[in-house]
C-alpha cells in the first residue's frame, strides 16, 4: 500500500536499551484492526550508555532534578525523528490521523509531545511511562492520552502514570489510565488489546 492510500499513521516509540524492532509485534497485532494503517517504528538518534540499543536521552547519572533539562535537550533530536517519519509517509497536513505510543523512555517523550502542544496529534498511548517534561505547558486539547502501567513495576512506579493523569486531566486534556495488578515493566496482552480498542476508537 502505498503512502497516500495509508489512512492513518501510528509511531511507535521504543525505551531505553532497546530498538524500533521491539515494538513491531503491536503493528502486527493492530494492523488487523486498523486498516489502511501504515506503521513506524523509528530507532532512537543515541546509543545507550548501557551496552546494546538506543536512547532518545541519557539516563547515566539521571535524577529527578536533571531529567526535565535531559528532556527539553532531546527535543530537537526526537523532532527530527517524528518530522522525517511523518513527511515520508505523506502525513504532514494530517497530523489528525497519527498517533504515538511509546514505552517507558518513548511514552516519556510522547507525553513531552503532548504537554508542548508542538504534536497536536489523534491520540497518544503510554506504556509504564512517567511525565517530567519542564514546564510550561501547553497542550494540545484534541489530543487525547491513554496511559497504562502494571503496578509491580520496579523500573517506573505505576504512581508515575497516576501523577501523570493528573496534571494531563488539569490542563484539560482528556486522559485515561489502567493500571494492572502484578504486571512489571512491560506490555501485557491485555494492555496491548486495550491500546488497540483506543487507537480503533480514535482513527477507524
Amino acid at each position: 500500500m502505498s503512502k497516500t492510500e495509508n489512512k492513518n499513521l501510528v509511531i511507535l516509540l521504543h525505551g531505553v536499551g532497546a530498538s524500533g524492532a521491539d515494538l513491531l509485534p503491536l503493528s502486527r497485532s493492530w494492523g488487523q484492526i486498523l486498516p489502511n494503517t501504515a506503521f513506524a517504528a523509528p530507532d532512537a538518534p543515541h546509543p545507550s550508555n548501557f551496552g546494546a540499543g538506543r536512547q532518545w536521552f541519557s539516563v547515566a547519572g539521571v535524577t529527578v532534578e536533571n531529567r526535565p533539562a535531559r528532556i527539553a535537550d532531546a527535543r530537537v533530536s526526537f523532532d527530527a525523528t517524528l518530522s522525517a517519519i511523518i513527511e515520508s509517509h505523506g502525513f504532514s497536513e494530517r497530523l489528525e490521523r497519527v498517533a504515538l505510543v511509546g514505552f517507558s523512555q518513548g511514552t516519556i517523550m510522547a507525553l513531552d509531545a503532548a504537554v508542548t502542544g508542538c504534536w497536536p496529534v489523534a491520540a497518544v498511548v503510554g506504556f509504564s511511562g512517567r511525565l517530567s517534561s519542564p514546564p510550561p505547558f501547553a497542550p494540545a486539547k484534541d489530543t487525547p492520552v491513554l496511559l497504562l502501567h502494571g503496578e509491580a513495576d520496579p523500573v517506573i512506579p505505576s504512581s508515575e502514570s497516576l501523577a501523570a493523569a493528573k496534571i494531563l486531566a488539569g490542563l484539560g486534556v482528556a486522559v485515561e489510565t489502567v493500571l494492572y495488578p502484578g504486571l512489571v515493566h512491560t506490555i501485557s496482552p491485555q494492555g496491548a488489546a486495550a491500546a488497540g480498542a483506543f487507537l480503533v476508537a480514535r482513527l477507524v
